[in-house]
């Protein structure tokens, strides 16, 4: 087995083609979590764009690529899954029956850690030193899009038929709707970025736009076109005026969903629920398999899942000191939040707290703007 590290400009059109290859291929090699567009070419090299330390493993066997094991590493040997904190999918690509040795190849890549939180199923090297599964829910749309309908409501039948006659009202009270799949108008994923990052700071968040690589990266992905990966900007009008839009990724059978956002203006109407139907539809008509709505547990993803998938997270770790300072600090932190995330008693009065806390930053901008003006 031969191993090579490259950084983003070096991997050749070649190895991009059997990368895309391996991935097209997934699911009739029984592995369709490796279809997923987080696990494509395109999005590790659009990270590279935004972020240093960016290397792609290319593991060959008799000559021909066999494996890519995109990272991100530091200077001192601390690898990332790429993205972390926003890829929903991670891991290595490779072709069928392919085994290989989490350590050997963390020492091939000169990393002491590897570190995930999305780990795709059928990771078993990687997954033997997880320290926590979580769901990610999907809606399956194979079967088009009426079946995945039909299964709405035999399993929720009160929240579809609300959520349809909501859509109905939302436009007799405001105008025709027009659903739009694959918007390319930048103004629109600019109301979007804007809509998400005034829904964080409502709920307490993080506001993930106010770091300037994640709004570099999805400019970079919003503006990425190939055979067959795309960045997919979907947008719900209602009388010529956006009401709700998600920007996702697509690979030939698996569409990310990313970042959902509506105006709170139409909240009574769920506009947000409503949009996710259309791009099922949408989806399904275009030949996607599923749409990944991705690990965190909400309402509105149980509302529309068929089933669940599994990610996982942790470390794979080498006997190196820089890989036991590395866990010592990452893991307590880890470990508090899974612990409330896991415990409905914890969890509500920590949402409750975080959305109270948006408040007073919210107002406490608003005060700040006025007192400017």
């Amino acid at each position: 087995m031969d191993i090579h590290v490259y950084r983003p400009g070096q991997l050749t059109a070649a190895d991009r083609a059997a990368w895309t290859s391996l991935q097209s291929k997934a699911h009739l090699n029984g592995s369709p979590e490796l279809a997923n567009p987080f696990l494509s070419p395109e999005f590790t090299l659009a990270v590279g764009r935004c972020r240093r330390g960016v290397r792609i493993a290319v593991v060959r066997e008799s000559g021909e690529p066999a494996a890519f094991f995109p990272f991100q590493r530091t200077t001192t040997g601390v690898g990332r899954a790429i993205g972390l904190g926003v890829s929903d999918c991670q891991g290595l690509v490779h072709r069928p029956g392919f085994t290989w040795d989490a350590r050997d190849l963390l020492r091939a890549c000169g990393l002491a850690v590897w570190e995930f939180d999305h780990l795709a199923e059928g990771q078993t090297p990687f997954e033997a030193e997880a320290s926590g599964t979580f769901p990610s829910p999907v809606m399956d749309v194979d079967q088009g899009y009426e079946a995945y309908l039909g299964r709405l409501r035999a399993q929720s039948p009160k929240f579809t038929r609300t959520t349809l006659a909501k859509e109905r009202k939302l436009g007799r009270d405001h105008g025709e709707l027009r659903y739009v799949h694959d918007e390319r108008d930048p103004a629109a994923l600019r109301t979007l970025m804007e809509w998400k990052s005034a829904q964080y700071r409502r709920t307490g968040r993080s506001d993930r736009f106010a770091h300037p690589w994640i709004t570099r990266l999805v400019h970079q992905l919003f503006h990425t076109r190939s055979e067959p990966f795309a960045g997919i900007l979907s947008v719900l009008y209602a009388d010529g005026k956006p009401v709700a839009a998600h920007f996702g990724l697509r690979s030939e059978r698996v569409l990310a969903c990313w970042f959902p956002a509506y105006d709170p203006a139409f909240s009574k109407y769920s506009p947000g629920l409503v949009l996710h139907l259309r791009m099922a539809e949408a989806a399904a008509a275009d030949g996607i398999a599923y749409l990944d709505l991705g690990r965190g547990q909400k309402e509105y993803k149980d509302s529309l899942k068929t089933r669940e998938l599994t990610v996982s997270e942790g470390w794979v770790t080498r006997r190196h000191p820089v890989a036991l300072g590395h866990r010592a600090r990452r893991a307590p932190v880890r470990a508090l939040r899974n612990a409330v995330l896991a415990r409905p008693e914890l969890l509500e009065p920590a949402d409750k707290i975080l959305k109270r806390m948006g408040k007073i930053r919210s107002s406490g901008q608003v005060t700040s703007k006025t007192t400017k003006m």
